[in-house]
C-alpha cells in the first residue's frame, strides 16, 4: 500500500494510473453542484422505519411480462431485510456486504439455499442512505424485482406514502479512518475521506465519461432526501448496440428475450445522440446517466454498510457496481471503518 496526500492510501489497484486519473478527474467541469448544509433537509438524527407498510407493483425486471409486488413494512430489526414469501421455509435476506452473491452488472444478495437471493437490489437498497430510512422489512413475491418507467420514484413515492418514523435510539455514523481509494480497470477509482470533526453529513463528487452521447458527465452534491428524490428519476443507461442485440439476435437466449427493458425505462445513448427522451436536463445538459450512478448504483454500495450510516466525502470516477463493493468489502476486511461520536 501506498498513500498520497490528494487520494490516501491506496488499497487495491494501480497507483500510477490512479494518480494518473485523478489528474484527469479534477480538470472535469463541474456540471451540477448542490452540495452546502443540510439544514431542514437533513436526515432524522434518531434510527428511523416505516410508519405503515406499503407495497409497489411493476413487471418483473428479468421477466418483463410477470407482475411483482414488493411490500415495505416496518421493522424491530436493525437494518434492512428482504423476504421471499415465495421461499416459506428461508430466512430473509440481511442487506450486508457479507450477503453479496455477485456483482456481475447488478447486485445479487443471497442467503443460506442459492435459491434465496436478490437480483438487481441496488435501486431498492438505495433509498436506505438516500431517504435515511434504517430498518425496514420488503417482502418480495420472487428473486425478481420490478422494474418502473421512473426508475426508482415509485419506490420513494411508497416510503413519502407510508412515512419514515424515528424509533427510540439514536443513529450510529461511520466514517473511515483515513483516506483511503481503489482503482480498477480502464481508469476507474473511487475515494472514500473522513468525515469532518462533529460532521454526519455525506459528499459525493461522481463523474462518468462514456464513448456515447452520455460523454463527460460530473456533480456534486450532499445526500438529504430531495437530492436523493432528484436523482431517483434516472434510468440505468444502456448503449443502441446493446438495444439492436437484446431485440434482434438476443432474442435467441431466454435470459435476454425475458428482459423487461423498454424504451422507456431505460436511457438509450447512441455515438451522438440519444435514442429516447433524457431526463434530468440541467442548463441544456442531460445529466442522468450521472445522477443514476451516483444516487441509484453508489449510495446502494455503501448502503451494504451494516453497522449504520456513513458519514464523509466519496470521489467515483467511471467507477461501477464490482469496485463499489469491491471498496466496501475493503473497509470490513481492513477494519477501516470508525464511529463518529
Amino acid at each position: 500500500m501506498r498513500t498520497d496526500q490528494s487520494y490516501g492510501t491506496v488499497l487495491a489497484g494501480s497507483e500510477e494510473d490512479i494518480r494518473r486519473s485523478y489528474s484527469e478527474f479534477v480538470l472535469f467541469p463541474v456540471d451540477q453542484e448542490l452540495t452546502g448544509e443540510s439544514g431542514d433537509d437533513a436526515h432524522q438524527r434518531d434510527e428511523t422505519t416505516l410508519g405503515k407498510a406499503v407495497s409497489v407493483t411493476g413487471p418483473g425486471t428479468f421477466l418483463g411480462h410477470a407482475q411483482r409486488t414488493l411490500t415495505c413494512e416496518p421493522s424491530l430489526q436493525k437494518g434492512w431485510w428482504f423476504d421471499r414469501t415465495d421461499l416459506p421455509g428461508s430466512l430473509p435476506i440481511y442487506v450486508s456486504v457479507y450477503n453479496v452473491w455477485t456483482v456481475v452488472r447488478n447486485i445479487v444478495l443471497h442467503s443460506g439455499s442459492q435459491h434465496n437471493y436478490m437480483r438487481m437490489v441496488e435501486h431498492i437498497v438505495a433509498l436506505k442512505l438516500g431517504m435515511g430510512l434504517d430498518n425496514v422489512m420488503i417482502r418480495m413475491d420472487s428473486g425478481d424485482p420490478p422494474l418502473f418507467d421512473r426508475s426508482s420514484m415509485d419506490l420513494v413515492e411508497a416510503i413519502d406514502e407510508a412515512g419514515i418514523v424515528p424509533c427510540d435510539c439514536p443513529a450510529q455514523y461511520f466514517t473511515v479512518k483515513e483516506p483511503v481509494t481503489i482503482g480498477g480497470s480502464h481508469g476507474a477509482f473511487l475515494t472514500f475521506l473522513p468525515a469532518e470533526d462533529g460532521c454526519c453529513d455525506l459528499l459525493v463528487d461522481c463523474a462518468v465519461d462514456f464513448a456515447s452521447a452520455i460523454g463527460k458527465q460530473r456533480i456534486r452534491f450532499t445526500v438529504t432526501p430531495s437530492t436523493f428524490r432528484y436523482g431517483a428519476q434516472a434510468r440505468t443507461n444502456t448503449t443502441l448496440g446493446m438495444m439492436l442485440y437484446c431485440r434482434t439476435v438476443g432474442k435467441v437466449f431466454a435470459d435476454v428475450r425475458k428482459l423487461g427493458y423498454t424504451n422507456r425505462n431505460i436511457l438509450i445513448a447512441g455515438p451522438g445522440k440519444y435514442f429516447n427522451d433524457p431526463y434530468l436536463i440541467h442548463n441544456g445538459k442531460s445529466l442522468e446517466a450521472v445522477w443514476h450512478r451516483a444516487t441509484l448504483d453508489l449510495l446502494a454500495a455503501v448502503a451494504l454498510i451494516d453497522r449504520g450510516r456513513f458519514a464523509g466525502s466519496i470521489i467515483s470516477y467511471k467507477a461501477g457496481h464490482a469496485l463499489d463493493v469491491q471498496m466496501i468489502t475493503e473497509l470490513y476486511r481492513r477494519n477501516l471503518l470508525k464511529p463518529i461520536v
